[in-house]
């Protein structure tokens, strides 16, 4: 797990950590050298290192320096510690986005999602109240609004500004019939999905209940990729006891692998949008 919301790393800020990392091996340096030279200690390193902790400017110069590093590769790692930090949108919400995903999501140029439940991007108000509610019910009623507003401002953040990324979802056909609010709720909920799936940048598919047992049945996962070839994709896991972001080649091939059959099982988006469309006008 990458961290709390306060401290979760940007891709930006990721990037920077594996170059410290790399200056760091290329000098030949242990941590605990690096932790002694600069008189840091060894646990500031690791938690440097590893997204733990921002690094500071100073902190940055002062391991450059040790590193001998010069420009124009420093100004470049500067100006990545000074991106990194920057705050967004989400800092408003750190109450009610208690890890990573969000942050990484903002600044993905596609989103592969498997999906059992709506995915929050595309729930109405309506939906999103109801499914919180539902799913949450130790929650007081001021704090399920506080989560309907952060969601719309991550709806607005994401499709509001210039940067839309490509977001392809395959979405399990219990979640198009499941009358989440009740059936007006829901019909609304599918007609918005067909609408969204019009979207150039959009495409959805329905898993049909005659599937069967498929690839990623036993859990909704999320492939984010970034548009600098240098920033691996993340695979993020969502659970009630806890997130994973999951980054080495060998868990996001697996995942990459599970993705590939599913939409091969799933029906095509022209068959997806139109049964979304026939769903929104389902009166039974």
């Amino acid at each position: 797990m990458l961290g709390r919301m306060d401290l979760s790393p940007t891709v930006r800020g990721r990037r920077l950590m594996r170059e410290l990392k790399r200056l760091r091996e290329t000098c030949g340096l242990s941590p605990d050298e690096v932790a002694a030279q600069l008189d840091f200690s060894r646990s500031k390193v690791y938690r440097i290192e590893n997204g733990r902790s921002r690094v500071d400017a100073d902190d940055l110069e002062d391991m450059l320096d040790l590193y001998g590093v010069i420009s124009p590769e420093r100004e470049a790692l500067v100006r990545l510690g000074r991106e990194a930090r920057r705050r967004g949108w989400w800092t408003r919400y750190k109450d009610v986005f208690s890890g990573s995903y969000v942050v990484l999501e903002s600044e993905a140029s596609d989103i592969r999602t498997s999906a059992s439940l709506v995915p929050g991007l595309f729930q109405t108000e309506d939906y999103t109240r109801a499914i919180i509610a539902g799913t949450g019910p130790w929650l007081t009623p001021e704090e399920v609004e506080r989560r309907v507003a952060a969601r719309a401002a991550r709806q607005k953040a994401l499709f509001g500004g210039g940067h839309v990324p490509r977001i392809h979802i395959v979405l399990d056909e219990a979640a198009l019939r499941r009358q989440v609010g009740g059936l007006d709720v829901t019909r609304e909920q599918n007609a918005a999905l067909a609408d969204a799936a019009r979207r150039p940048e959009v495409t959805i598919q329905v898993l049909p209940f005659v599937a069967g047992a498929c690839a990623g049945i036993d859990g909704d996962f999320v492939i984010l990729d970034f548009p600098d070839t240098e920033d691996p994709p993340v695979v993020y896991v969502e659970g009630m006891f806890g997130d994973l972001y999951l980054e080495s080649s060998q868990e996001t091939d697996r995942y990459v692998l599970a993705w590939t059959n599913l939409t091969g099982q799933a029906m095509d988006p022209a068959a997806s949008t139109d049964l979304l469309a026939r769903l929104a006008e389902d009166t039974s």
